[in-house]
């Protein structure tokens, strides 16, 4: 058995492996989409006035470009206030619907 103890040994000129590949992000959008499928509206906005928050920050402390598709914080702000106001406006349709679904 000993003439085979060199064969599992680490070879330190290889240098470390990588980390394998963390989906966490998948993770989180799915709990994102879950969110809302249950929630509707209401996470929607919920979600929305979070990133304003987060966007409105960011730009107060100097971003001016975004990794977002949008590119220019400006414009990543006004689609964020175009949600939010769409969520806010569907939410009481939201909730009538599922009032007069359970009763």
């Amino acid at each position: 058995m000993s003439e085979f103890a060199h064969l599992n040994q680490r070879d330190a000129s290889v240098g470390d492996p990588a980390p394998p590949f963390d989906p966490l992000r998948l993770c989180v959008y799915t709990t994102v989409a879950l969110l809302t499928v249950v929630l509707g509206p209401i996470a929607l906005l919920a979600f929305s006035s979070l990133a304003i928050a987060g966007y409105a920050k960011a730009r107060r402390r100097g971003l001016l470009r975004s990794r977002c598709k949008l590119g220019d914080t400006r414009l990543v702000l006004a689609y964020l206030a175009v949600v939010a106001v769409a969520a806010a406006v569907a939410t009481p349709f939201w909730v009538a619907f599922w009032v007069q679904w359970w009763t």
